[in-house]
């Protein structure tokens, strides 16, 4: 797209989603993430109640009356996007795009973070790391990233998500939450760098997915094209073998994505290209929150 063009769309994006992660997810991303852990504040005289570990003795041998030291959470956070940008993300028969769809919720992702003054990055993949931004803070690095996911042309059209995450763990020393933006379509297993991944940090999935993915349609001979692979077919939708074996492929493939991240303690959520990502974010978010 155009310049002007690509201006208009982050400006359109960046008023939407900062109106959303300030006005309905402010509450529900500080609770759902927390933070590092917990760092020295100040001392106070005992009061019962008080664990007896925290008593600063050094304070109270020089007062000659108890005191503890008092703790409080490390909010800042560091939040890296790990985005899907492999040959399907163009496909968009039902609603938008998915790659539109993950810009969306990629956007909304990032300014939740920087309302909490969380630092932000991405990790661009396909079959291979197309693009690392590394994390920052500030409007204008969201805005930066905001452009790229709107209108990054990557070099792969495959999909590994075993190799992106190896390489997040990798090159992030420092624990973060990591947000993986994806379809799932990947023939790769990449459930043990998903574990290990998680172990180090705190990944969350997010799959954008279309309904016409799930099942063919009726219409006859229709040429199809392999958007990750560049191969091309002739498929006869009338043959209702030929689309419940599709269909049987589709459900076999999504029940191995949500065990797999099942496994590994992943939390997911899903949404389709023609429904409303809020819902999906805020029931992930509020979710998390209660556990929290």
């Amino acid at each position: 797209m155009d310049t002007n063009e690509l201006l208009r769309k982050v400006r359109k994006i960046e008023i939407k989603t900062k109106g959303l992660s300030q006005n309905i997810f402010a509450g529900e991303y500080h609770s759902a993430f927390k933070g590092r852990g917990m760092t020295f504040s100040e001392v106070r005289e005992y009061q019962y109640g008080d664990d007896v570990r925290d008593i600063d003795w050094n304070v109270t041998a020089r007062y000659n009356r108890p005191y503890v030291k008092v703790y409080e959470e490390e909010r800042e956070l560091t939040v890296m996007l790990l985005v899907d940008v492999s040959g399907s993300k163009d496909f968009g028969a039902v609603g938008v795009a998915k790659r539109e769809m993950m810009a969306e919720i990629g956007s909304t992702i990032a300014f939740s973070a920087i309302q909490n003054n969380d630092k932000v990055g991405v990790i661009f993949f396909s079959d291979k790391v197309e693009k690392f931004i590394p994390p920052k803070k500030g409007r204008k690095h969201i805005l930066l990233v905001i452009r790229e996911l709107l209108d990054f042309q990557p070099e792969g059209t495959g999909t590994d998500i075993n190799m992106v995450l190896e390489y997040m763990t990798g090159a992030l020393k420092k624990r973060c939450t990591t947000f993986l933006v994806s379809d799932f379509i990947d023939e790769h297993d990449y459930s043990k760098s998903l574990s290990i991944a998680n172990h180090k940090h705190d990944v969350i999935a997010v799959q954008v997915y279309d309904k016409r993915e799930a099942q063919l349609p009726d219409v006859g001979l229709m040429r199809v094209r392999d958007a990750e692979r560049g191969t091309m077919k002739w498929v006869n939708t009338s043959s209702k073998r030929v689309r419940d074996t599709y269909s049987r492929w589709w459900y076999n493939q999504q029940q191995a994505v949500n065990g797999t991240l099942q496994r590994c303690n992943v939390d997911l959520a899903s949404v389709a290209t023609d429904e409303d990502y809020v819902t999906a974010l805020m029931g992930l978010f509020q979710n998390r929150g209660v556990r929290n």
